[in-house]
């Protein structure tokens, strides 16, 4: 065997090994993306076909096997061939993640044994090449190495797969012990007041604002940022309550059927928060009347005496309030047992009138920025009726509310007035964003986003309305990845916008890159989405 061949083979392994250490880390990434959910998980891979699960170098990788067979005497240009197939790992090296993989004890757990199954494929590759190059002389052994490597690669997404369902009766053991430590940990606590806070928006940051109102009489505990799930929420309930904390607050996401009922399981509440229905998760709950009924199943599990606040402007709210004791609030001035009136927004902020169906009133001045928010506040003015907090010092609570990171929260940056609202999207909160960017006119006006996602079939007509939503408010759009905001140009162009003035870039960095040559000092900026690796487009 030729120096050349040793030297080609090495770089062709230690090329294949590093990429297929990198793919293994991003399937994994896409795994805790998806909640750990096997099924949701292999169907996002399977819908992938070549962006995800057949990459060019798995192709060219099989072309250069099947050219070491018909010419063996072709192996060390063949070995050559492999590791420039396999050198890159662009799909893998994308713009920092909005949701970076964290190391959890959990992904820890799932890591290794994804390691240990992809450890023992290649050992018997290695084997199997090993017996054919010195018990055999078979010319194939090389062959039979890159052909281990090409399928390990290859079935990277599906041994993150086996792994989790291998782990799976290990890890159900584990959260059924910190859900009963949850549940004891309650039950040792009846004078506490739990607030459950549901809903397709506005979740975390009606949150928020409601525990900023109980604090005017409370000793509050609200669950951190979006920690949504059982287990987010077990953590606050077993390592963060304390003995003190009058009120828990609760966030409480849902992504499939049964979500609201797994989390009741573990923490009933006294008081229901629903801030509306929306299609965001149509593509995991199939239907908008599915994701209300989702929802809307919180209020089947308030406990005895336990009332509700609900959003009377939502199309469901005559369903959902049948039966339960609620106080209904509207931030258009709909006749409801709270709503708000001479509502005005801009740069400076969002005010309005508090005005309860007893008479009393109270004018509510806060720093956060959007339409949206009048609602957002008035839900917490309702939760804080419901503990005996008057309306004027709630709202006097509500002036000091900070805008929620990455909703919406105005900042200055590099001499640019920047709007973040990258966390997530949805058809309401993207309108109200642009809404938002539309009242700091004359100041010349940017849009970077990838769309909205997660829409079902109604993805493509959703962002496309939001494209024609842009126009008159926006005097750029930056849209980042060209299949995705397709539809975004589609409703730009057709609502009337220069095409000069759409720019289609792949990845957020060019985005940045761009708007550094188109923007000047003063202009203002709405990152509007940021879509995590697992929805970027091939590369």
């Amino acid at each position: 065997m030729s120096g050349l061949t040793i030297a080609a083979a090495i770089l062709a392994t230690g090329f294949s090994l590093w990429r297929l250490g990198r793919r293994l880390r991003f399937f994994l990434h896409v795994h805790q993306l998806e909640g750990y959910k096997n099924r949701p998980y292999l169907a996002w891979v399977i819908q992938r076909p070549v962006d995800i699960l057949v990459r060019r170098s798995h192709v060219l990788g099989a072309g250069v096997i099947a050219l070491m067979i018909v010419w063996p005497g072709l192996t060390g240009i063949g070995l050559f061939l492999w590791a420039v197939a396999f050198a890159s790992s662009k799909r893998y090296r994308r713009d920092r993640p909005k949701k970076p993989l964290v190391m959890t004890a959990r992904m820890t757990r799932q890591a290794v044994t994804a390691g240990l199954l992809t450890t023992a494929i290649l050992l018997l590759g290695g084997i199997a090449a090993s017996t054919f190059w010195f018990v055999l002389g078979s010319p194939v052994e090389w062959t039979t190495w890159l052909l281990t490597l090409g399928l390990a690669d290859l079935g990277a997404p599906f041994l993150v797969w086996i792994a989790a369902l291998l782990m799976a009766p290990v890890e159900a053991w584990i959260r059924r012990g910190f859900k009963v430590a949850a549940r004891r940990r309650l039950a040792a606590r009846p004078d506490l007041t739990i607030v459950a806070v549901t809903g397709s928006y506005g979740k975390t940051s009606v949150k928020f604002a409601i525990a900023e109102v109980l604090r005017q009489r409370y000793q509050v505990l609200a669950t951190p940022g979006s920690f949504n799930t059982p287990m987010g929420i077990c953590k606050v309930i077993n390592n963060d309550l304390k003995d003190h904390h009058q009120v828990l607050i609760l966030e409480m996401g849902i992504r499939h059927p049964g979500d609201i009922a797994e989390l009741c399981r573990i923490a009933r509440p006294h008081i229901a928060v629903i801030t509306g229905i929306g299609i965001a998760h149509l593509e995991s709950m199939g239907s908008r009347d599915a994701i209300a009924n989702e929802k809307g199943g919180l209020l089947n599990f308030l406990l005895p005496g336990g009332r509700a606040v609900l959003n009377a402007d939502d199309d469901y709210y005559d369903s959902m309030r049948k039966g339960v004791d609620a106080i209904g609030v509207s931030a258009t001035g709909l006749d409801s047992d709270l709503r708000a009136e001479n509502v005005s927004f801009g740069p400076e902020g969002t005010r309005f009138e508090a005005v309860a169906a007893s008479g009393e009133r109270a004018t509510v001045r806060m720093e956060v920025l959007g339409r949206h928010n009048v609602g957002n506040g008035l839900m917490a003015l309702g939760v804080g009726q419901l503990m005996g907090i008057r309306l004027r010092a709630g709202a006097q609570a509500l002036s000091r509310l900070e805008p929620v990171a990455h909703r919406l929260a105005l900042r200055e940056e590099a001499g640019l007035m920047v709007l973040d609202d990258a966390f997530n999207s949805n058809p309401v909160g993207a309108r109200n964003a642009v809404e938002v960017l539309g009242a700091f006119a004359p100041r010349r006006r940017f849009v970077v986003t990838p769309g909205m996602v997660e829409l079902g079939s109604r993805e493509r007509e959703e962002n496309r309305a939001f494209g024609a939503s842009m126009v008159g408010r926006v005097d750029d759009a930056i849209l980042v990845g060209p299949a995705r905001t397709a539809a975004i140009s589609e409703g730009l162009r057709e609502a009337g916008m220069d095409g000069d003035r759409i720019h289609v870039v792949s990845t957020l960095f060019e985005a940045r890159d761009l708007l550094g040559k188109l923007a000047s000092k003063g202009d203002v900026v709405l990152y509007e989405n940021d879509l995590p690796d697992q929805y970027t487009e091939a590369g």
